[in-house]
């Protein structure tokens, strides 16, 4: 069989996304992340078409533009839910302030081990190559926690999109740090790059609003793929021009998911309220669709990609433990001090995945480390999947039980008399 043929690539393609609906469904009654078994199903295609002899493929280009595309559908389908109300205020703030200080002492750490034991890091290249491996991943956490109590899912969906931009922010923050072949920096510095975000988020509101009006005027059955397709072109847009492109994705949902907040005043008549509502509606449905696909054969072609001999080296394993290891102590402290002692199975939830990936393979070739091993990265994220599946079916049998212990007490009546007066 020509495993090349454009019959052979639908059917394969159609029983990965069918697999995948299974795995969804599998994942609501086990809490195993489905994304730990779309990995697992791209190592043994990786298995099958080696033993069949199929030619290596690189998939690096592949992954790259998958990972973006899936990196904006999730943060938009992240940002659709967020309502901006009075009783939103705490737990987003608190969600913004554990992800910011989690994201910053993880760096920081994580960076300080690679440093001292990796040959060649200096401290720039230290905390550039410590950001992606300190991201938490929603698009992992997000399809993972549907089944917990609400406030705990709130959080988990507020946490892991604003580690997702703080992440993406800081990352190409120092990645403009690296001297240029002239050997001067040309970031700017802080200030350089506090102006390009407040230049980014009022550029944002603006697109925003633009576009809002503009297509809530277009008639077709189609706009909702046009939307997404302006959507990208502004995204590209912004990373050619050296902008936090995700801001734009961030503030466009959270404008569309909460019309009555920015539309207010002289803007409020503008708004045709019955077309924009069309507009949110049929773009949460695209975009979770979109997310889902996107996410099904990035994960499935990491699996493909991932060569397990890079974990055979007691070096990898020592310097990923101790990543493992801080990534957990720190989270344990943040949580316990700002939330208290409910803090399971939020503690284990901290998975690294899309985002890792996608920044590790952005790290530009003049920072390339040859002492630093890939096994690390992939060592880390089948680490920290394993760690959030492990408490994940342990918080679901804990459930389970209480939910049979309360069913399993008899109910008692008694006869009532009414007080004489």
């Amino acid at each position: 069989m020509d495993f090349s043929s454009p019959y052979a690539i639908i059917i394969g393609s159609s029983v990965i996304l069918i697999l995948s609906f299974f795995f969804g469904e599998i994942s609501k009654k086990t809490s195993i992340p489905s994304v730990l078994m779309l990995i697992i199903t791209g190592v043994f295609v990786n298995l099958g078409l080696q033993a069949l002899g199929v030619p290596n493929i690189d998939y690096s280009s592949i992954l790259e533009i998958l990972g973006i595309v899936g990196l904006i559908m999730i943060v938009l389908e992240a940002a659709l839910e967020l309502k901006l109300t009075r009783d939103k205020i705490a737990p987003i703030t608190i969600s913004f302030a554990i992800a910011l200080v989690g994201l910053m002492l993880s760096i920081w750490i994580t960076a300080e081990i690679l440093q001292f034991f990796i040959e060649g890091m200096d401290a720039l290249h230290a905390w550039l190559y410590a950001t992606p491996l300190s991201i938490l991943s929603s698009a992992i956490i997000i399809p993972s926690v549907s089944h917990l109590r609400g406030d705990k899912k709130e959080f988990h969906i507020y946490e892991s999109t604003f580690s997702d931009i703080l992440g993406i922010m800081v990352f190409y923050f120092l990645a403009n740090k690296l001297p240029s072949a002239d050997g001067v920096d040309h970031s700017g510095g802080l200030l350089g790059f506090g102006l390009t975000t407040l230049l980014t988020i009022v550029l944002s509101l603006i697109f925003s609003y633009v576009v809002i009006l503009i297509f809530q005027k277009v008639k077709s059955d189609a706009k909702q793929f046009l939307l997404l397709s302006v959507l990208l072109l502004l995204y590209s847009l912004g990373k050619l021009m050296h902008l936090s492109s995700l801001i734009i994705i961030l503030i466009f949902g959270l404008v569309i998911a909460n019309m009555d907040l920015f539309f207010q005043g002289p803007l409020k008549k503008w708004l045709d309220k019955v077309k924009a509502n069309e507009i949110y509606h049929g773009l949460h449905v695209v975009t979770l669709e979109t997310a889902f696909v996107v996410r099904t054969f990035f994960f499935v072609i990491f699996g493909i990609t991932i060569v397990f001999s890079s974990l055979l080296s007691w070096s990898v394993v020592g310097v990923s433990a101790l990543c493992l290891i801080v990534i957990y102590v720190i989270r344990f402290i943040i949580l316990r001090v700002s939330i208290g002692s409910d803090i399971t199975p939020q503690l284990f939830i901290a998975p690294r995945g899309l985002i890792t990936v996608l920044l590790f393979n952005a790290i530009p070739a003049k920072a390339n480390i040859p002492a630093f091993s890939e096994g690390i990265l992939l060592f880390v994220i089948i680490g920290t999947s394993l760690i959030m599946t492990f408490a994940m079916i342990a918080d679901k049998k804990r459930a389970g039980k209480a939910i049979a212990k309360s069913q399993a007490l008899s109910v008692a009546d008694m006869k009532w008399k009414a007080p004489e007066l």
